[in-house]
């Protein structure tokens, strides 16, 4: 009993939030609040029943809400009706994507999306957005989209600027920091509901500050979207952006929730499926994408939740409050909203993680680039560079020839880096070599080119050992490279030794190329070592 008192007191504040982030996030995807809503409520309650931490909340985010609107504007939508067949159809595509990807249990494929990158992506898209919201505060329509052209539109036109909106803006913003820096309160809950308080007892539409509107919030209704099948294959094609987003975000909130918690196993396909069914059903009511976004999940863990009751009790409490409270979410002023997506989004704008990398001296400049082609060219193509720059960099660094020397470490048999240990000792006639990478077909050349160089600057060597400790498996073109390298050896009275073999590549190595390799594959390097002294000794007797 008292667990689930704390799931609902922790539902209830995460509702609060919810609310605050639906309004905030539906006007960045260019949507009804309505379609935030039945996002918010398809996630809270599939997560709930599939997926297995008992602090996330599924909801949609800020990233998502982003770059779905960049993806619709670049189907060239006609009107706001096919905004929201557009959009549904691509949160269809990617909820169903997701589940596929589950079940052929391909969650860590992911992981080849680098933090770096995503740091990048995260900076630039939390500044976009909220530069996009300063005309909301200022009271102004701009031409531009892009965030540097808006910056530059706005100071141009400093004349226009509407006193009361940037006013109301202003005091939110300076609400919201004292809210949250004195309280406990949820910041963004209270800076709504002084809004629609002074929108009541002040006429604003008489100074001309804008309002939400009214809203309505009806049964949605299950339905596939009908759109032309070009339309259909053009969202397969950017659907891909979304879903990582979706999948990195929301593994970087669970991962990180569980570690605080030391849980250390999390089954990545598990929550790929929960995060593809409640995508599926959200797509199908014509709602927004969804995922597990950080601030959300923190505050429910910060309340005080112990299971996933916390997420069902939100649900329902964020259901009650827009059934019986919508009339008064249409007085929310435009500029309140705006400010509370700007606090909102401020953590972001930490450059905390991006310095450390320059201080750490490593992947700083994807990062880099990741921030600079967001803001250059748009959400939607700086997603797409930002993904292509962490497979390049993942190829990149999988197919470097890197080898090492190894010697062993005075009698302890073992075999480290000869030049990271200066007093490791060769043996004679013996090349002892590791490949740092695991050998697969972009890299094996380039490796045996490496040895190639290797034995040219030593005289006398009769055994060349190669350690495969990186590699868990060899495909087809390794293998074979692996037996020519062999056989060239052989010509010139030479022999190859594999040490560090794993049973995939033993077994794979005698079925491919039995008299070459059969009692030459080893468990270590010293049993390597140990035979190729034995024959040598051998050799010498005879």
């Amino acid at each position: 009993m008292k667990n689930i008192r704390k799931d609902l007191l922790a539902g209830l504040s995460v509702a609060f939030i919810l609310l605050s982030e639906s309004i905030a996030y539906a006007a960045i995807a260019h949507l009804s609040i309505q379609s935030a809503l039945i996002g918010v409520l398809a996630g809270l309650l599939c997560y709930a029943w599939l997926g297995s931490s008992s602090f996330a909340i599924v909801a949609p985010t800020s990233s998502a809400a982003a770059l779905l609107s960049a993806v619709v504007i670049s189907l060239t939508p006609i009107d706001q009706s096919n905004v929201v067949q557009l959009a549904g159809a691509l949160v269809i595509v990617t909820g169903a994507a997701l589940l596929i990807f589950a079940k052929f249990g391909m969650g860590r494929l992911f992981a080849f999306v680098s933090r770096p990158v995503l740091q990048g992506f995260s900076f630039a898209v939390a500044l976009t957005i909220i530069i996009k919201q300063i005309p909301l505060i200022l009271g102004l329509q701009v031409h531009e989209t892009k965030p540097f052209p808006i910056l530059i539109e706005l100071t141009g036109r400093f004349q226009e600027w509407h006193d009361a909106s940037f006013l109301i803006g202003f005091a939110v913003l300076q609400l919201l920091w004292l809210v949250n820096k004195l309280t406990k309160l949820p910041g963004a809950f209270v800076a709504l509901l002084l809004g629609i308080v002074l929108s009541c007892l002040v006429d604003l539409n008489s100074f001309h500050v804008a309002l939400i509107g009214t809203i309505t919030f009806e049964k949605p209704n299950l339905g596939f979207t009908q759109l032309p099948l070009e339309k259909w294959l053009q969202i397969v094609e950017l659907a891909m952006g979304l879903l990582i987003i979706i999948v990195a975000e929301s593994w970087g909130s669970i991962r990180g929730l569980a570690l605080k918690h030391h849980i250390t196993v999390i089954d990545a396909n598990r929550e790929l499926a929960a995060l593809g069914l409640a995508n599926l059903l959200s797509g199908l009511l014509q709602g927004m994408p969804v995922g597990a976004g950080f601030s959300a999940s923190s505050i429910n863990q910060k309340a005080g939740a112990k299971s996933k009751f916390s997420g069902i009790f939100a649900a329902f409490a964020l259901l009650l409050m827009v059934i019986w409270g919508q009339a008064w979410i249409s007085f929310i002023p435009q500029p309140v909203v705006a400010a509370v997506i700007i606090h909102t989004l401020s953590h972001a704008l930490n450059p905390k993680s991006l310095i450390k990398l320059w201080h750490m001296d490593r992947d700083q400049y994807q990062a880099l680039a990741s921030v600079i082609a967001v803001l250059v060219f748009g959400l939607l193509h700086g997603m797409l560079i930002s993904i292509g720059l962490s497979l390049v960099w993942a190829i990149r660094t999988f197919s470097r020839p890197i080898v090492k020397e190894l010697a062993e470490l005075g009698n302890s048999r073992d075999y480290v880096d000869k030049i990271c240990h200066a007093n490791a000792k060769t043996h004679e006639n013996l090349l002892i070599l590791r490949p740092e990478e695991p050998l697969f077909f972009a890299n094996i050349e380039g490796v045996l080119s490496e040895i190639h160089n290797s034995l040219q600057l030593v005289e006398n060597i009769k055994f060349v050992i190669l350690s495969l400790e990186e590699s868990t498996d060899l495909d087809s073109t390794a293998a074979q490279c692996l037996v020519e390298f062999a056989l060239q050896l052989q010509t010139k009275n030479q022999i190859l030794l594999l040490a560090r073999v794993k049973d995939p590549i033993a077994q794979l190595m005698l079925a491919f190329a039995n008299e070459q390799f059969v009692g030459k594959l080893f468990w270590s390097v010293d049993d390597a070592v140990c035979w190729a002294k034995s024959t040598r000794e051998v050799a010498a007797i005879l």
